[in-house]
């Protein structure tokens, strides 16, 4: 049987730069000698300056997040309405990463990432003395679109600097960033909020993201392999339509999204569940909680030992199906078990967001970075809309309406996944006679 794949990677591309959408003239083509690998020089400075980018990206995008019963009690907001601070940043996020990601194709990967971390971290320092909700919700929505230059432009820059065999590693340890972002912002939000209130939690993740937000400046190397170009809004556009006509991209945009739609949703409501009956947690507990992220560092880190074992579409149902069996194990009443299905879902959700993502990179045969950013897109609009629907789902069924939520949106996962492997198998007969005879 051949290598199982989710219909994407029978379109793997060599690692060659490939001619700039908006560009007036192509880029020369890279050498293996110019591309970043592990044991090379500079591959361990890129790493750790991605890892340090993605810590700031996820604790600045989802700040909010664990604060979200604290939010609604001071304000006096539903948990409907305190979950637009996290749904606009997302959504903010999803409408500006194309554009930006076209202002990288002229003005540099790295500058695009440099600039938005930077305004992030700076409107990250004003959001504690944001004097009303919508003004809480404005700046998120500002800090969202900041951060859209950085996550399209990262991965078209492993695109481009790393080899391809190292490029799901790399990857996924930018994945692994995130999650320790995730992680620590919501640790470090739950237990400042409980001491000093939520304001100044969110002031100590604009300080932390700073902090990042220096190491990588310091640390992100030189791009080589990147030639500027004259923005073209005529050849983005052509370019953007090209990635849309692909089924095998138009199948990852959707996973993308609907994996983020059931991680949106648990991570939205799972304070409002924990700090009532019959857990009754404090909001500092309730963000140690976010522990469980550390799962997610390690099976995003492992994207690429589980596809090269499994091939895409085999790591992909591994993911989908652990998603799936924490979901169910979350409805337990009991808190080891809530906890243990916490755990099988963010593990889920960052393997089959390292290995979905990896695959844009590798199936787009020109304008990395706009497929990377339409993949951002779909991402953060799953994001949003999870935010958003889990809270509504939540206020009408309790958290079993969250995971009915959830568990939809696997469903959707699975049936595209089903159905790129039989488009690929089709396609394998097709073009293969033998094959054909066989079957």
């Amino acid at each position: 049987m051949p290598p199982a794949s989710t219909g994407a990677s029978t379109l793997v591309v060599a690692a060659s730069s490939q001619p700039s959408p908006v560009a007036d003239s192509p880029a020369p083509a890279a050498t293996a000698t110019d591309r970043l690998e592990p044991g090379r020089p500079g591959y361990r400075r890129m790493s750790f300056a991605l890892f340090a980018a993605g810590v700031a990206t996820f604790a600045l995008l989802y700040s909010t997040q664990a604060l979200l019963p604290a939010v609604s009690a001071s304000l006096g907001a539903t948990a409907g309405q305190a979950s637009w601070t996290v749904s606009a940043a997302t959504g903010a996020l999803a409408l500006c990463v194309l554009p930006m990601s076209a202002l990288s194709e002229r003005f540099g990967r790295r500058q695009m990432m440099t600039a938005s971390l930077t305004v992030a971290v700076l409107v990250g320092l004003l959001v504690p003395f944001a004097p009303s909700l919508g003004w809480l919700i404005a700046l998120r929505a500002v800090q969202g679109a900041a951060l859209a230059g950085l996550p399209a432009s990262a991965m078209a820059y492993l695109a481009e600097e790393v080899r391809p065999k190292a490029l799901v590693a790399a990857i996924g340890l930018f994945v692994a960033g995130n999650s320790i972002g995730g992680m620590s912002g919501r640790i470090v939000t739950g237990w400042i909020a409980q001491l000093w209130g939520w304001r100044a939690a969110l002031g100590a993740v604009g300080l932390m993201a700073l902090a990042c937000a220096v190491v990588f400046h310091f640390m992100i190397p030189r791009a080589r392999n990147f030639t500027p170009g004259t923005l073209n809004p005529k050849a983005l556009a052509r370019t953007v339509g090209d990635h849309l006509a692909n089924p095998l991209l138009r199948r990852l945009y959707a996973i993308g999204a609907l994996f983020m739609t059931v991680f949106g949703a648990v991570y939205t409501v799972i304070g409002y569940r924990l700090v009532e009956a019959p857990f009754n947690l404090p909001q500092g507990v309730v963000g140690s909680i976010f522990l469980v992220y550390l799962v997610g560092t390690v099976s995003s880190a492992a994207a690429g030992r589980l596809v090269a074992r499994l091939g895409r579409r085999g790591a992909l149902y591994l993911a989908v199906s652990t998603t799936a069996a924490g979901l169910l194990l979350s409805l337990s009443d009991r808190l080891a078990a809530v906890l243990l299905g916490l755990v099988l879902i963010t593990a889920g959700f960052f393997a089959g967001h390292a290995v979905a993502s990896s695959s844009v990179s590798r199936t787009a045969t020109k304008g990395r970075a706009q497929a990377s950013a339409l993949y951002q897109s779909a991402y953060y609009l799953g994001s949003s809309a999870g935010g958003t629907l889990g809270a509504v789902a939540f206020h009408a069924g309790g958290w079993t309406g969250t995971v009915a939520l959830g568990l939809f949106a696997v469903l959707g996962v699975v049936s595209i996944t089903l159905y790129g492997s039989r488009v690929a198998r089709a396609e394998r007969l097709r073009t293969s006679p033998v094959a054909a005879v066989r079957a």
